[in-house]
Formats: C-alpha cells, sequence, structure tokens
C-alpha cells in the first residue's frame, strides 16, 4: 500500500517557518456601514481580500470605547464568513491602545485574523504592544496566537524596520506612505504621496525598498501603501503593478472598493507561470520530493519552494486552478 502524499507545508521548510500567504489586498474600511458593505463584497468575492476594521485614523475620534466594541462583534458577526477580518488599533501612545486591545481580544480573540499597530517609533514600541497582546491571550484563555502586522510611518521604525520584522508575531510590514511623506515636514512635496513621485523620489524610493527588503527577509508579507486614485481603474492597476514588479509588495492596501479587483489582479501570477507551478509541485509531490526535471531543467526542494508560494499566492488571489490540484494542496 503506497504512502499518503505528503504536503509541500510538511516538507519544504523542516526547521523554518513557512512563509506566510494572505490575500492581496488589505481593504480598510472605518464606519459600521462601510465595514459592512466591505464584509458584502468579500462573501461574494471570496477571501481574496482582507478586511481591516479600522480604530485609527480612518475611524471618527471622540467614541473609541463603542468604536472598538463595534470592530469586535463585525468580527464576530456570522458575516464573517471567511475569518479574515483584523482591526487596526491606536498608537502605543494613545491614551485608548490598551483598552482596545483587551476588549479585541477578549472578545473576538478567537476569530481575529491579526492585529495592526500603527504609527510604531522603534523595535521597542512593537514589542511593548505584542507583550500587552501575549498578556490579553493568557488572561481569555487562548490557544491561538494571534498575528501582528506592524505600519512603517516614522524615520524610527524605518530605521528599525529589519528588527521589527524578526520580531515573533509579525506577520506583516506595511508602508503607510501618507504620515511617513508628513513626517519629512515639508522636504518631501505633497505629490509624494501620489504617483508618479511615491515611485520615483530617492526617499520614498529608499523606504520602499528598505521595507520590502527587511520583511522578506526576514520571512514576513512586505504590504504596500494605498492608492489615492478611486475611480480610475488602470491608474490603480499601474500602482499595484508598480509596486509588485519593481519593488517586490505581494499585498497592498485599498480604500475604495473600486480598488479591491485592479489590485487583486495586480498581485496574482500571471496564467503560464501558475501553469509551470503547477506542473512542477505535482511532479515533485509524485516523486515525494526528490529531484526532477521539468522543460529540461533539474528542480529540488530549493526550486520547489519558490514554485509552492507562487502557486499558494495564486491560490490566495482566486486564479483558476484545475480541481484535482486543489484537492491535492488546498
Amino acid at each position: 500500500m503506497s504512502a499518503a502524499p505528503v504536503h509541500p507545508r510538511e516538507v519544504l521548510y523542516q526547521g523554518d517557518k513557512s512563509f506566510p500567504i494572505l490575500p492581496a489586498v488589505d481593504h480598510y474600511a472605518g464606519s459600521e456601514k462601510l465595514m459592512r458593505k466591505a464584509l458584502a463584497l468579500q462573501a461574494d468575492l471570496g477571501p481574496v481580500f482582507d478586511l481591516t476594521c479600522d480604530c485609527e485614523d480612518g475611524a471618527a475620534a471622540g467614541n473609541e470605547e463603542a468604536h472598538v466594541r463595534l470592530c469586535a462583534a463585525i468580527v464576530n458577526s456570522p458575516e464573517n464568513l471567511h475569518g479574515r477580518i483584523g482591526v487596526r488599533i491606536h498608537d502605543v501612545t494613545h491614551a485608548h491602545w490598551r483598552n482596545d486591545m483587551e476588549v479585541l481580544v477578549g472578545e473576538a480573540g478567537t476569530r481575529l485574523a491579526f492585529i495592526t499597530l500603527p504609527k510604531a517609533r522603534s523595535a521597542d514600541d512593537v514589542r511593548t504592544q505584542i507583550d500587552l497582546l501575549r498578556d490579553c491571550e493568557r488572561r481569555a484563555g487562548l490557544t491561538r496566537e494571534i498575528p501582528v502586522h506592524v505600519l512603517i510611518e516614522s524615520h524610527g521604525a524605518l530605521r528599525e524596520v529589519w528588527d521589527i520584522a524578526a520580531l515573533d508575531r509579525v506577520e506583516s510590514i506595511d508602508l503607510g506612505l501618507m504620515d511617513f511623506v508628513s513626517a519629512h515636514h515639508g522636504a518631501l512635496p505633497g505629490d509624494a504621496m501620489r504617483s508618479p513621485l511615491q515611485f520615483e523620489h530617492p526617499l520614498i524610493v529608499r523606504a520602499k525598498c528598505e521595507i520590502a527588503a527587511a520583511a522578506l527577509g526576514c520571512g514576513v508579507v512586505p504590504t504596500h501603501n494605498v492608492t489615492t486614485e478611486i475611480r480610475d481603474i488602470e491608474y490603480i492597476r499601474r500602482d499595484a503593478t508598480r509596486a509588485r514588479r519593481e519593488f517586490g509588495f505581494l499585498r497592498m492596501w485599498s480604500i475604495h472598493p473600486n480598488q479591491i479587483l485592479p489590485i487583486v489582479e495586480s498581485m496574482r501570477p500571471d496564467f503560464g507561470e501558475i501553469e509551470e507551478a503547477i506542473a512542477i509541485i505535482c511532479a515533485a509531490q509524485d516523486a515525494s520530493w526528490g529531484p526532477t526535471r521539468h522543460n529540461d531543467t533539474l528542480h529540488d526542494r530549493a526550486s520547489y519552494r519558490y514554485y509552492w508560494e507562487l502557486l499558494a499566492r495564486a491560490h490566495a488571489t482566486g486564479a483558476a486552478i484545475p480541481g484535482d490540484v486543489r484537492s491535492r494542496f488546498f
């Protein structure tokens, strides 16, 4: 009797953590109306994007307690079909951040996909918030560890981005471009918040390269800032394509439903790459993950990791994958 096929996760990452495969879009909503509208769209499209309920810049000020409880209720709602809702809490200097963490973990910790930490000034700021997260999980009796996404929006955070990306729990490093431009005190023009200058100004290019390199070097997902255009689909698609192909970002924010599908399509591997990955990974599994040959090129576990992650990203972006391949791996 032949042994059951071994899944890529069980054989390709022995001794190492597997790379997180996240939806290609992180969609932000700061009001109940927009959160529920995004949930309905997620139910229609499937888990090709995450929803982040915003307690910080995208939410109205002065009603923090009620708002964080609303976010917890949205996470717990029956409309959360795919378990892909996170929440951005307040930053470490804000009076409400501890309450944000305690309410979210205490009330919705079993279903919360991630917590996003904004405006970190250093790795120590992130450690402080992660320490409270661990304490809240312990008090709530959780058996799972909630992932953390960290926004790089300050000079201090950029200086320590490698240390931040290496912290336990960190799953994504996100660029907060508008705050980062503002932190230059007028030395950068306002046009640097949008294209084409956001991809061309040397100080912004440096930041994007450093964030992507640190994230990928530490095995976490680099997430690109939002595009401010909400109507011109080709403009949105160009921004996402440049973020993916020129800077190596694997995920991108959106702030309007019109932005979601163009970003997903731009982040998705192309059809030829997907076909090649399917052929290589299926042959590798059939060969018990020993060396194989594809189109006169030899492959082993080093290249299998590349093609497996490509195939997993294709699946996460809703690419068409044959049913027998889905049943093998997903």
